[in-house]
């Protein structure tokens, strides 16, 4: 994440609780779609947390729940409230964690793909911190089309939130597949304007050695078992 969007997110974190409380019925609607795949002995790891608005009505459920943030100012939000004993916080870059491989048994970044300039590199951190057949839950705000999307999505940028991909729910899909993740179920919520697409992915590893020769075969400009070299 850049600097100056990083200040933005410093900035917003003081409202950022009170803010959300709008968006409360969506939150729980998302909630109701993770909470089937949770177990009280699954270690969580969550991405780009906010204030914690999926960390606390989700880390009950789990045996341990790490919610991290690249913003200092949105975790020190966070800690402010109350909430289970198996939650925890912490300021962390999504794309360099400190975190052993297959450390979690799923990961959950909500409404962040869109918004990084390079999701790739957080992929790949969460398919290494992920165990074997993990679950990956990306609830992530994608486009509709129309006049009064690219409105809002301007408005929005004019106060420095700025989006990198915007992305319709068919294309989202497609972009986690072509990353190697199973995308077991997704549905659409919210408005029309501006709806979430929420996405529950597993990261298993017959698919882990499919994406470890596609990185071997980009490195030596050919695709293994084809005998076909790279495109031009």
């Amino acid at each position: 994440m850049k600097e100056s969007e990083l200040a933005f997110w410093q900035k917003t974190a003081r409202h950022y609780t009170r803010s959300m409380d709008r968006s409360a019925p969506l939150y729980a609607a998302v909630c109701e779609r993770i909470r089937p795949h949770l177990s009280r002995d699954m270690n969580v790891l969550e991405l780009a947390c906010g204030t914690g608005q999926l960390s606390f009505p989700l880390s009950p459920y789990v045996r341990l729940w790490e919610a991290t943030d690249a913003a200092p100012a949105m975790i020190q939000e966070a800690k402010k409230r109350i909430g289970s004993s198996r939650l925890h916080f912490s300021v962390q870059d999504a794309a360099h964690l400190p975190y052993a491989p297959e450390s979690f048994d799923a990961v959950v970044i909500a409404n962040a793909l869109h918004i990084l300039p390079e999701p790739d590199r957080v992929l790949r951190e969460i398919q290494r911190v992920l165990k074997p057949g993990g679950w990956l839950f990306a609830p992530t705000f994608v486009h509709g089309g129309g006049r009064l999307a690219r409105l809002r999505t301007w408005c929005m940028e004019r106060t420095g939130f700025h989006v990198y991909h915007r992305w319709n729910a068919g294309e989202f899909v497609s972009y986690l597949s072509m990353h190697d993740f199973r995308v077991v179920e997704h549905a659409l919520l919210g408005g029309r304007v501006l709806p979430l697409c929420c996405a529950a992915c597993r990261w298993t590893p017959a698919e882990r050695i499919t994406a470890q020769s596609r990185s071997e075969g980009r490195l030596h400009g050919r695709y293994p078992g084809t005998g076909l070299g790279t495109a031009e």
